[in-house]
């Protein structure tokens, strides 16, 4: 039987990201990784994804921003209230929200060839700290956004981005360089 993997995420920016960095990550454990944006989907469809993926004996990782919430276990009962299949150590919370998933991989040498302001970290960074911060050479957000996919770099992401570095931990997807020097 194959393994399957399904990361569900919100909408289009996360599918971007989890595309392009994430999914190649999981690929070498799992016969199939897709990604399915839910936050279009109703509700109840959502449920009936998550029943099927466990009668599947798959694996599913569901994702979503923080957002006005004031903390993960907060995020994590509205999750639950929501969407009743949803298995709590399945849940990804995205602090503050992709956007700040995105700035996190940003070298100090690419920040510097964009144009832009490094950050020592981006726990803060909102959608909206990260749409006042795009060059004004780039067309749109998702223009701006692939770009940074292009360099985007693990490493510095995982030191900038609490939630990032605990996502990528958790599932033994990345280890830090000191993370192999520390023996």
């Amino acid at each position: 039987m194959k393994k399957r993997l399904f990361i569900m995420v919100e909408g289009a920016d996360d599918v971007r990201f989890f595309g392009r960095i994430i999914k190649p990550l999981f690929a070498p454990q799992y016969d199939s990784v897709e990604i399915v944006p839910y936050a279009c989907i109703k509700r109840e469809k959502v449920n009936k994804f998550l029943k099927s993926v466990g009668l599947m004996k798959s694996d599913y990782i569901f994702v979503a921003d923080i957002d006005s919430e004031h903390s993960v276990r907060d995020k994590k009962q509205i999750l639950y209230h929501r969407f009743s299949n949803v298995d709590g150590g399945s849940v990804v919370v995205v602090i503050m929200e992709i956007e700040s998933w995105y700035y996190a991989g940003i070298t100090g040498a690419v920040a510097q060839e964009l144009g832009i302001a490094e950050m020592p970290s981006t726990d803060e960074l909102t959608k909206e700290d990260f749409n006042a911060r795009i060059p004004r050479r780039f067309d749109s957000r998702i223009d701006f956004m692939f770009e940074i996919l292009k360099s985007f770099s693990l490493e510095t992401a995982d030191r900038k981005n609490q939630s990032f570095h605990f996502f990528v931990n958790r599932y033994r997807i990345y280890k830090s360089p000191e993370a192999y020097t520390a023996r």
